[in-house]
């Protein structure tokens, strides 16, 4: 694969579910026209009504600037897997999480694509080496991990296996970037890529405290959003350690070093235990009824728009 190959002009996305469909917000947004599929019949077609009610909202938040139905016309439902990826120069998986099945999907779409086309897929996290050593074109293959939804949160993990060649990650880097995410690039392949492992440290942690009676389920969420999240929202860790002391990073390591090396001594594995487990359910359904998750996740999506908006305002 050349580094000269250029980006992405059409897109397919094959799964058309929660993520299939907030890649296709994405993707077309950006111009890029954009083939839908889904092996589920109807669901493909279903998905265009929850694109339209998403663009809605995003254009209500000032987030789009065109219609809602002229970046929803560049997204079409493909009748089958092969149509789908016809003529397409990036390929988006995002099927179930089950290494066999990726591994099938990987097969069929690496015999119907070009050599020049990048096969990525949006795994939270099975590795590429996973399900694509045996392909003939494994080295156009990788992750692309997205943070849920992708229209509203930019980040994307790209990581390669072990022969993926680095101008796939390359392009789709640049792809990514034309697009309006943040990609990130990971060096080598680790369980659960690095979003993952940062959010297991934290919701590890979280459990924890609340096993061993330190703080309430309610208090323990406070301590993050209206504490860490607030810098969190703006700064990494690195960059918030080098604000937290007068000489930066290495004059925190000397303050604080001994005293937070300490705490991770203290923080052995954890193994989701049911009676924690139990207690941090029983919480949060108390203080939301199953019945109105989707509704909360709607106000999280709209406290998310809102986000992003002040934060394109803002220089730095």
């Amino acid at each position: 694969m050349s580094e000269a190959a250029g980006p992405a002009e059409r897109v397919a996305l094959v799964g058309a579910g929660l993520i299939g469909r907030a890649w296709a917000i994405v993707f077309a947004r950006a111009g890029l026209p954009v083939a839908l599929w889904d092996p589920v019949p109807g669901v493909a077609e279903a998905a265009l009504g929850t694109i339209g009610e998403r663009l809605a909202d995003l254009r209500a938040a000032g987030l789009v600037a065109e219609a809602p139905e002229a970046i929803a016309a560049r997204i079409a439902v493909a009748p089958s897997l092969e149509a789908a990826v016809a003529g397409a120069a990036h390929v988006q998986e995002q099927g179930p999480e089950r290494v066999e099945v990726k591994r099938a999907t990987f097969a069929r779409l690496d015999a119907l694509c070009p050599p020049d086309v990048v096969l990525a897929s949006s795994t939270s996290g099975i590795p590429a080496s996973g399900f694509t050593e045996g392909l003939a074109g494994r080295a156009r293959c990788l992750v692309a991990h997205p943070v849920n939804p992708p229209y509203l949160v930019p980040l994307v993990e790209l990581v390669g296996a072990p022969w993926t060649d680095p101008a796939a990650v390359a392009r789709t880097r640049a792809l990514m970037e034309r697009v309006g995410q943040v990609p990130v690039t990971a060096f080598r392949e680790t369980r659960g890529f690095v979003l993952n492992r940062l959010q297991a440290a934290l919701v590890a942690e979280a459990f924890r405290l609340v096993r061993d009676g330190v703080m309430s389920v309610e208090d323990v969420d406070r301590c993050v959003k209206d504490g860490l999240g607030l810098r969190w929202s703006f700064m990494g860790p690195f960059e918030t350690i080098d604000l937290n002391a007068p000489g930066g990073v290495a004059d925190y390591v000397a303050r604080f070093g001994a005293l937070m090396g300490g705490i991770t001594q203290e923080q052995t594995p954890y193994d989701y235990d049911a009676p924690t487990v139990a207690r941090v359910a029983a919480a949060r359904r108390a203080a939301l009824p199953p019945e109105r998750i989707a509704e909360r996740s709607a106000w999280r999506d709209r406290r998310l728009m809102a986000l992003l908006a002040h934060k394109r305002g803002q220089a730095g």
